[in-house]
């Protein structure tokens, strides 16, 4: 089960004549459906923290879904909404280069006026189509959110509800929903902000991750009756123990020009971008970490079906002349950034089993 299946699956479910029911979601009881994306939820989260889920705990477990890579929400969000795979949205990171711009590099989720998010992400939304077909069809989240050119990219078709707290957030949820058909994408990003500043399992994880229970149990006693409720995350999170800075102390930045991707993802885009030049990094970069990185050219990531098995022209434009995937719990630090990235705990973005992997749960009202 991938994720690009799930939101598909669902709207199908609500009688979305172009989406097709690959997970077997079934009929919609009332028209009624809501996809609550929680950011960071791995699918290990489920078991080895169930005591401080309950109501998650007492859900319907569909099985694990496997995220598009990286394992990043920018683009894993881009593959759920969008039901296709990175090679063909094109959103390949949560940073990369800006083709032909002068090096400049695109941050995916704070985004960059001068790129057109339709344009940089063109693949009509399942939100789109789901309000073409008479669906109403509602994003909730946070109000800085509303209007970003992430948001515009992304999420295009459903009507933006800004909420802040927990009971605004189970508000606008609930009067979504009072029609039907309709659909819900509700978003929160506690659990994934906690992982990053204080690491998976710790007090102010542990917090976010019951307060993602507790704002479950309010929606599940207000929605209508017959509502159901998916639950689902865009990647899971591993807290990391050893750090590399690119070239403070090793050769690891010789021949790059620019860093962007993230610290257990890089994308490395050389200062002479040519295939001879990318396998003269990779060498360099598997003398000094070994089995420490997996690296492939941008040509060897595309035949390898790393983004999909279909890349466009403009998103085989945008990977990285290198691709370094970081292994074990081991991240590799932008040297401008060094500081900031270095003082997170929790990280994702790689190819492991747990940033891979996430839940699919059922709640019915």
């Amino acid at each position: 089960m991938h994720l690009s299946q799930i939101l598909p699956s669902v709207l199908a479910g609500i009688g979305l004549p172009s989406a097709q029911d690959s997970v077997g979601c079934g009929a919609s009881p009332s028209g009624r459906e809501v996809l609550f994306l929680v950011d960071g939820l791995g699918a290990d989260v489920i078991t080895t923290y169930k005591d401080q889920i309950p109501v998650l705990s007492a859900a319907l477990n569909r099985g694990v879904v496997t995220t598009s890579f990286p394992t990043t929400t920018a683009t894993s969000l881009a593959t759920l909404t969008t039901g296709e795979m990175p090679g063909t949205h094109g959103m390949l990171g949560y940073t990369v280069r800006v083709p032909r711009s002068g090096g400049r590099v695109l941050n995916s989720l704070k985004w960059d006026e001068r790129v057109d998010p339709q344009v940089w992400q063109p693949v009509p939304t399942l939100f789109e189509h789901a309000a073409a077909a008479g669906i109403a069809t509602t994003h909730v989240a946070a109000k800085r959110y509303e209007g970003s050119g992430f948001t515009r990219a992304v999420f295009r078709g459903a009507q933006y509800k800004g909420a802040n707290i927990v009971a605004d957030l189970v508000d606008e949820t609930v009067r979504a929903v009072s029609q039907s058909p309709s659909f819900v994408y509700l978003y929160v990003n506690d659990v994934d902000s906690a992982g990053h500043s204080d690491g998976v399992g710790s007090e102010k994880w542990l917090a976010a991750l019951r307060g993602v229970d507790q704002l479950m149990a309010q929606l599940l006693a207000r929605a209508p009756k017959g509502t159901r409720i998916w639950i689902t995350a865009d990647h899971g999170m591993i807290n990391v123990h050893e750090k590399v800075v690119l070239g403070r102390d090793n050769s690891l930045l010789v021949d790059i020009a620019t860093i962007a991707g993230e610290p257990r993802m890089r994308h490395l885009y050389l200062t002479t971008g040519s295939e001879s030049a990318a396998k003269e990094v990779i060498s360099r970069w598997e003398s000094e970490l070994g089995k420490k990185v997996t690296l492939f050219t941008r040509q060897s990531a595309i035949a390898a079906g790393l983004f999909g098995d279909v890349v466009s022209p403009d998103a085989a434009d945008r990977i990285g002349d290198v691709i370094a995937i970081a292994q074990e719990n081991l991240v590799l630090l932008d040297p401008e950034r060094a500081d900031i990235e270095g003082e997170m705990i929790g990280h994702h973005g790689g190819d492991s089993e747990i940033e891979r992997s996430v839940p699919l749960l059922l709640l019915e009202r």
